[in-house]
């Protein structure tokens, strides 16, 4: 009788083995291409061209880019279901980036000192 992977697995592999393989695996999703986020959506290129108005030879090349706008990234995002968020790495900590959101800006007495970050 044949065995699954899975149970492959569960004998020849530790508990903590299998944890650590399942938190790198969440790790590599969390990294992934532009078109490897579609691709996981279920999205072919020409839905996804037609739902931000260019045609599909464009989005090919933008997903093979390695530089682009971001309300370009954020519209390929929003057509993929998806929010843009950007994120500044600190030594202090994280900070979300507003400014390319459409929220208003925020009053000066919520923005915090100077010299300090808000962090996420």
């Amino acid at each position: 009788m044949a065995k699954s992977f899975d149970d492959l697995v569960k004998r020849t592999t530790t508990r903590k083995t299998r944890e650590r393989a399942a938190i790198r695996s969440q790790e590599m999703l969390r990294k992934l291409l532009l078109s490897e986020i579609r691709e996981l959506t279920g999205k072919s290129q020409q839905q996804v061209a037609d739902a931000i108005g260019i045609r599909q030879p464009s989005l090919s090349k933008l997903e093979k880019q390695s530089d682009m706008q971001i309300s370009t990234l954020s519209r390929i995002v929003k057509a993929l279901g998806g929010e843009l968020e950007v994120l500044a790495k600190f030594p202090k900590g994280i900070v979300k980036i507003d400014q390319f959101s459409k929220t208003t800006r925020r009053p000066k007495h919520l923005r915090g000192e100077p010299g300090e970050l808000q962090l996420v």
